[in-house]
């Protein structure tokens, strides 16, 4: 493909706290919202949005596309698609990798196409790398010597992210997945913050909806409150193995999906290993789990998946 092929696969993450917060949603929904107490990446800071709603979004706007509670989902972001057969709804794949026909052919089975890019962080092998000042860039991204934080306030790496909404545009996703926005969790030697994340994702959707496209929130559990109103969806890794789906049901009590992600394998990437009876219990039998949209991969997001 003459693309340099990285293994993708989120941060680790760390679960430092087990207090629950009860954030009140500005949504009606008329319940509350569980956050716990985390780190991922050794910033050392502790929620500070736990008083966030969706006041905070000065401009709520709307989208084309929204997929439904329990929507069908597959995933593969380790090279460009080759097996289109999976049956589900929709597909999510690499924005750079895969080429206008494969998402046409998607459509022509009747699939919907989300599209992934990285939008917190710089990647030495994407095609736009020059584009990044020297001053956009934070520390490198721990366990991923490839990447480095950017500043998400940048005017320059907006104009990026713009521009790799457009080429989405040029190839008809249906959605983009935009990750990494959760830089503020992390050593990112930018001084990012909540408020920077919130500001950023809801002007991510801004521009994505503009564009005619959807949306979600990838991870980033603790501004969800904040931008809500916003998403299509929820992206998310391993809640169930961090013990923090209730922080992620929001999006199913308001009617949008959440792309569920487990890695029963740990770090493995056999595809010959198989997922134990008790594995599939403890990842597919939650409090709330006929609301998730639930897969189990191996961790470098390739075609293997079996659905709960």
């Amino acid at each position: 493909m003459g693309t340099l092929q990285v293994v993708r696969w989120p941060l680790k993450k760390v679960l430092v706290g087990g207090g629950i917060v009860i954030v009140a949603l500005g949504v009606g929904l008329g319940v509350g919202l569980g956050v716990g107490l985390k780190s991922r990446g050794g910033s050392g800071k502790e929620n500070a949005t736990e008083s966030s709603n969706v006041s905070n979004v000065s401009n709520i706007t709307t989208a084309k596309w929204q997929p439904g509670v329990e929507t069908t989902w597959q995933i593969e972001l380790l090279y460009a698609l080759n097996d289109t057969s999976v049956d589900v709804e929709v597909y999510d794949i690499d924005l750079f990798d895969n080429a206008a026909t494969t998402i046409s052919a998607l459509h022509d089975a009747g699939r919907k196409v989300i599209c992934y890019f990285s939008a917190g962080t710089y990647e030495n092998w994407r095609p736009d790398k020059g584009s990044f000042e020297a001053s956009d860039l934070g520390k490198t991204v721990s366990g991923w010597p490839e990447e480095r934080w950017v500043n998400i306030s940048s005017t320059n790496v907006r104009k990026i992210m713009a521009r790799r909404l457009d080429l989405a545009v040029g190839k008809a996703c249906d959605g983009v997945d935009p990750d990494n926005v959760d830089g503020y969790d992390n050593d990112n030697g930018l001084g990012l913050t909540e408020e920077d994340s919130i500001q950023y994702v809801n002007w991510l959707a801004d521009e994505a909806h503009a564009r005619n496209m959807s949306v979600g929130l990838k991870n980033a559990g603790e501004i969800i409150p904040a931008v809500l109103a916003n998403m299509q969806w929820s992206v998310n890794e391993q809640c169930v193995q961090y013990d923090e789906c209730d922080m992620f049901a929001v999006f199913a009590q308001t009617g949008k999906p959440v792309f569920h992600i487990e890695y029963p394998k740990g770090d493995s990437t056999d595809n010959e290993l198989n997922v134990t009876a008790a594995q599939r219990d403890k990842f597919c039998t939650f409090s709330g789990s006929g609301n998730f949209s639930t897969l189990l991969k191996n961790m470098d997001l390739d075609n293997w998946m079996e659905r709960c």
